[in-house]
């Protein structure tokens, strides 16, 4: 087909001969073969001139379409062997941007050396397609976007207290102690109000309140340790202060239910070799088979 549409384009065997590297000969062969596949005659020639027939024309114009999708195949195919680069515009939940993919950027910029990050970190709901982002991280049920979906490790929250104010307020040693305690709420429809918590009797529902809520878990966790209440925030944010003993883990044989987490990305979005990369590296550390995934 390509020697045929060259032959074609250019007017004659001996033209595309010249362009392809061959015979005119060995250009005549490839079309008399494509012809007797087909089982019609493509080309009328004469010692002096050629010319389409009608057919022929009709399947030039497909084979134009064909040979022009295989080129863009194979030129796909060379760009995700290609090294990556460009700038990558991500966004994150603010709490999971700090503290569990920052730390592991540096990682990628130095696997990747050209390659310009732009990270923006809000906890409101991000517009991918409007505002220009390659990839997003979302937490929480997804909603029909129409965006691609890519799921991570289960996101996980803690519960827990400092020492001095369980000192000051007494033990909690079971879910319903907690509507009884100051505890630390999250600006969040699904954490302002109540707690659901899983545990040898089932899911429980407890409602919780507060004199401290704040769209900030770094700002609930100062709280925290200064002995000022009970909190309920993901595992990479709390974990240095439990192992620093400031933070103790409350009703061990409870836990809060995992909330699911995706990367997000347009579904037109070329898959370049700076995304590809961008996505293997989250999905290496944050994907669900993922050995070292703190979410």
């Amino acid at each position: 087909m390509t020697v045929f549409a060259k032959a074609v384009e250019l007017g004659s065997f001996s033209a595309a001969a010249n362009t392809l590297g061959m015979s005119s000969q060995l250009v005549g062969k490839h079309v008399q073969m494509l012809e007797q596949h087909l089982g019609v005659r493509l080309i009328n020639r004469t010692t002096r001139r050629q010319h389409l027939t009608d057919i022929g024309r009709e399947f030039y114009e497909r084979t134009k379409s064909i040979l022009a999708e295989v080129e863009a195949a194979e030129g796909l195919a060379a760009e995700t062997r290609a090294t990556p680069r460009g700038r990558l515009r991500i966004n994150a939940p603010v709490t999971f941007g700090i503290h569990a993919l920052s730390p592991l950027l540096p990682g990628y910029l130095a696997a990747n050396p050209e390659v310009t990050l732009e990270l923006s970190m809000t906890n409101r709901l991000v517009d991918v397609i409007d505002e220009g982002y390659d990839l997003v991280f979302r937490i929480g049920e997804l909603t029909d976007s129409g965006l691609i979906a890519r799921a991570l490790a289960p996101y996980r929250l803690i519960l827990c207290a400092a020492p001095s104010y369980l000192a000051a307020r007494g033990p909690i040693n079971r879910p319903q102690d907690l509507s009884r305690q100051e505890c630390l709420g999250f600006l969040h429809p699904e954490l302002s109000k109540r707690w659901t918590l899983v545990g040898p009797e089932g899911t429980v529902a407890v409602p919780v309140s507060g004199r401290l809520m704040v769209d900030s878990g770094e700002a609930l966790m100062a709280a925290a340790v200064a002995g000022v209440g009970v909190l309920l925030q993901p595992l990479e944010i709390v974990e240095p202060y439990l192992a620093s003993g400031q933070l103790l883990t409350l009703l061990p044989d409870y836990h809060a239910p995992t909330r699911p987490m995706y990367i997000l990305y347009a579904p037109d979005r070329r898959m370049t070799p700076k995304l590809r990369s961008f996505i293997e590296f989250v999905m290496a550390n944050f994907g669900p088979d993922a050995q070292d995934a703190v979410t």
